[in-house]
């Protein structure tokens, strides 16, 4: 599986013509009840990002909360977002560079959790290339999708290391197998998740590649929640006790991903058979301290965070008006 980067920022078609909170789940019961039907649908193709929600269905978690779970994954880009903002499915995986602009335009979703509390993103090249920091980026192509949001963070990554974004050559790839692209010359370095195509690339297929990670450089670009999960204001409103019962369930599946990464490994192959094991296990053990790190509260955001990177977006034109970030997250219904 060939790990998406994101996708482009402005490019959501978000169709705002279903009522929210309709579709085709029943929250109107809870545990002692029947059962409720929840989709959820993914932001991609099942990854180890996704390891907390298998193992929570595998485990019976979400039934013994009432809950009947269907994951879905999504038939294009920006489906979750679509399909959480009119209501169709409950809850959805996104990230927050779909949900501030989504709001801006006036949808309905809110960021109930994160996956990830500090952004995995890197930029990976083959060794070769010497791009160890952004001052090397001079000279070398960066192949993308073309997005607004990644050129502004290519730019001003090149900017912190003294190098002038114009000599930086940009080619649009799309979604491709980047380590073939940078092995056959098509570019000289990419955007993925450290803990996805970086991993694959240099435990699973032994290639030597550097990487310049997005964490050491948050004085010159914001930290992000990249995957969240999402659910609509409707819901909210009137079946908080659903979103409550859904995290306790999921907040569950990913402390098991946390303590025993191989048992939500198998957990997760068992139900996604076409998922490349070997890269899944160590995913797991990757993703296993970085879920909650130093213990932390699983799913947790700050506030800061919202506003740095919204400030970010704004500052660069990405999006047109601010959002109220209180409005686009909230902490309430994680477990205690």
């Amino acid at each position: 599986m060939t790990r998406r980067v994101v996708p482009a920022l402005l490019a959501l078609v978000l169709s705002l013509t279903a009522a929210c909170g309709g579709g085709d789940d029943d929250a109107a019961d809870g545990p002692g009840g029947s059962r409720r039907e929840v989709t959820l649908i993914l932001n991609w193709t099942p990854n180890a990002h996704h390891l907390g929600f298998y193992a929570a269905k595998a485990r019976g978690w979400y039934a013994d909360a009432g809950i009947d779970l269907e994951i879905v994954e999504p038939a294009q880009s920006g489906a979750a977002e679509q399909a959480v903002g009119t209501g169709e499915a409950r809850f959805g995986v996104s990230q927050a560079e779909s949900v501030v602009p989504a709001r801006a335009e006036g949808v309905p979703i809110v960021s109930i959790a994160t996956l990830l509390p500090v952004n995995d993103s890197v930029l990976m090249a083959l060794a070769s290339e010497g791009i160890t920091g952004p001052e090397a980026l001079a000279g070398k192509r960066y192949g993308g999708f073309g997005g607004s949001l990644e050129t502004e963070l290519i730019d001003r990554l090149a900017r912190c290391g003294g190098v002038d974004p114009a000599d930086v050559p940009r080619v649009e790839v799309g979604n491709v197998d980047y380590l073939a692209g940078l092995q056959a010359d098509r570019f000289d370095f990419v955007w993925v998740f450290e803990g996805w195509d970086a991993l694959r690339a240099s435990r699973i297929e032994g290639v030597d590649v550097s990487l310049v990670r997005f964490a050491d450089h948050f004085d010159c670009i914001p930290n992000w929640y990249t995957p969240l999960i999402v659910t609509n204001e409707e819901t909210i409103e009137e079946d908080p006790g659903l979103v409550r019962d859904f995290l306790a369930a999921t907040a569950r599946g990913y402390a098991l991903a946390i303590e025993d990464p191989a048992e939500a490994t198998r957990l997760m192959a068992d139900q996604v058979p076409e998922t490349d094991e070997e890269l899944l296990r160590a995913a797991a053990d990757y993703y296993a301290p970085r879920f909650a790190p130093d213990g932390g509260r699983f799913g947790e955001q700050d506030r800061a965070t919202w506003e740095a990177f919204t400030r970010f977006l704004v500052e660069a034109g990405l999006v047109e008006r601010e959002i109220d970030v209180d409005e686009a997250f909230t902490n309430e219904f994680l477990p205690r």
